[in-house]
C-alpha cells in the first residue's frame, strides 16, 4: 500500500480482510520482498532434499505423460522458480535414467490476489531460457502460470495435480482471529502484535481455533485437487511448545509501544493490531493431517535456522539483515494499520532490538517440514 493512509482509510486488524491487504513488499526495491527474501530461500534450500524426493517418488510412481505441480504461496521474489528449477531437475534424472522422455510441465504459481506477480513473471523468461540451455532442445514444454487465489478453499479442477508444495505460507492466516477482544470492547492481547509467550490463554486459544480452521480447509480443498498417489510437502514456521511460541515479530510489539510513548502512534490503535500468524507444534500438524485422512504421512520432520543464515557476519550487519528481512513481510500490514510515515522509524529502531537479541543467541526459526502421499 503505497503513501500514508488518513485515519480514516486506516483499519484496525479486527476490521481489516487480510486476503485483500496481504501480501509480501511489492518490487524490486532494496526493501523488497524479492530483494530480501535469503531467510526464506534458505528453510526452503533445507527442506529441499525432502521436496525433491518427495517429487521424484510422484513421478516413479504416476509417471505422468504432464506432470501438474502447484507452488503454493509463491510470492515475488526468485525463490519459487529456484525450487521448481530443482524438482524438474530430478524428474529429468529420473526419466533419464529409465530410458524415458521426460514428461511436460505444468506449473501453478499461487498467491493472493494482491501478491506481486508482475515481479515474479518478469522472471520468466529467464527461467525457460535456462531451462532450454540446460537440458537442449529435445527438452519438453514447461508451461508456467498465475493463480491468484487464497489456498484457504479451492483453486484447481478435481483430480488435477499431482504435486504441490508450500514453503513459509501455511502459518500465516487467513484472517485475524476472533475473540481477541472482551465482550466490552477491551483488546485482550495488549502488549502483542502476535500470539506471543506473555498473551493470555484466552488468545492462544482464539489464534489454534482459527489454524486449525484454516489448515483442516487446506488439506481437505488439495485432497480432492490431487490424483491419488499424489505427493505434497508443507513446510512452515514452527513452536517448540504451543504456549510458548518464539516469533520473529514479537519485536516489533515493544517498538511500536516505543512509538505510543513518542506520540507518533495511537496506543488504541496498537491495542487492537494483531497479525494473522500462528505457528503450531509438531504434534498439532501431527494431528490435523491424521483427522483429516485423505493423506498418508510420510515424514514430519524439524530443523531450525538462524535469522540472520550468516552468523559469520558483524552483529550490525547480521541486524540490518533481519530487520530488511521483517519490513518486506510484515509492511503492507503495518501500513494499512498505522500509515506508511511510520515504517522507516519503526524498523530503524528493529535494529536494536534485533541486535540485541542475536546478541543472547536466541535468534532462531524451528521450522516443520510435512510430507504427505494423496491416499486412494
Amino acid at each position: 500500500m503505497q503513501g500514508d493512509a488518513s485515519v480514516g482509510e486506516r483499519k484496525n486488524t479486527q476490521e481489516m480482510e487480510v486476503e485483500k491487504v496481504f501480501h509480501m513488499k511489492k518490487g524490486v526495491d532494496h526493501t523488497s520482498y524479492a530483494r530480501n527474501s535469503l531467510l526464506q530461500r534458505t528453510i526452503s534450500s533445507q527442506a529441499g532434499p525432502i521436496i525433491v524426493e518427495s517429487a521424484r517418488k510422484v513421478y516413479d510412481t504416476l509417471r505422468p505423460e504432464c506432470l501438474m505441480m502447484a507452488e503454493m504461496g509463491c510470492s515475488s521474489g526468485p525463490n519459487s522458480l529456484l525450487l521448481v528449477s530443482k524438482i524438474i531437475d530430478v524428474i529429468d534424472e529420473a526419466s533419464r535414467s529409465i530410458n524415458c522422455q521426460c514428461p511436460q510441465f505444468g506449473v501453478f504459481l499461487n498467491d493472493l490476489p494482491g501478491n506481486d506477480f508482475n515481479t515474479l513473471f518478469n522472471l520468466l523468461p529467464n527461467f525457460n531460457q535456462g531451462l532450454q540451455e540446460a537440458k537442449g532442445s529435445g527438452f519438453r514444454p514447461c508451461f508456467v502460470s498465475g493463480i491468484p487465489k487464497s489456498f484457504y478453499g479451492r483453486v484447481f479442477p478435481d483430480k488435477f495435480l499431482h504435486f504441490v508444495h508450500s514453503s513459509n505460507s501455511l502459518h500465516w492466516l487467513s484472517q485475524v482471529p476472533k475473540g481477541l477482544v472482551s465482550e466490552n470492547g477491551e483488546a485482550l492481547n495488549k502488549g502483542n502484535i502476535v500470539l506471543a509467550k506473555s498473551s493470555p490463554p484466552e488468545i492462544h486459544k482464539a489464534y489454534y481455533a482459527q489454524f486449525e480452521s484454516d489448515f483442516t480447509l487446506f488439506l481437505r480443498s488439495r485432497s480432492r485437487e490431487m490424483v491419488s498417489g499424489g505427493g505434497m510437502v508443507v513446510v512452515l514456521t514452527g513452536s517448540i511448545n504451543s504456549d510458548d511460541p518464539d516469533s520473529m515479530l514479537e519485536l516489533v510489539g515493544p517498538i511500536l509501544q516505543d512509538m505510543v510513548l513518542k506520540g507518533v502512534i495511537e496506543q488504541e490503535k496498537v491495542d487492537e493490531f494483531n497479525m494473522p500468524l500462528y505457528t503450531p507444534t509438531v504434534e498439532e500438524v501431527r494431528k490435523l493431517v491424521e483427522a483429516e485422512e485423505s493423506f498418508a504421512l510420510n515424514k514430519l520432520e524439524t530443523f531450525t535456522t538462524d535469522w540472520s543464515v550468516d552468523t559469520s557476519q558483524t552483529l550490525e550487519t547480521q541486524a540490518k539483515f533481519v530487520a530488511k528481512t521483517i519490513r518486506a513481510v510484515v509492511e503492507p500490514l503495518i501500513t494499512t494499520a498505522f500509515g506508511h510515515a511510520v515504517m522507516d522509524d519503526l524498523f530503524l529502531m528493529s535494529e536494536t532490538r534485533v541486535k540485541e537479541r542475536i546478541a543472547k543467541k536466541t535468534g532462531e526459526f524451528f521450522n516443520i517440514v510435512l510430507s504427505v502421499t494423496k491416499k486412494d
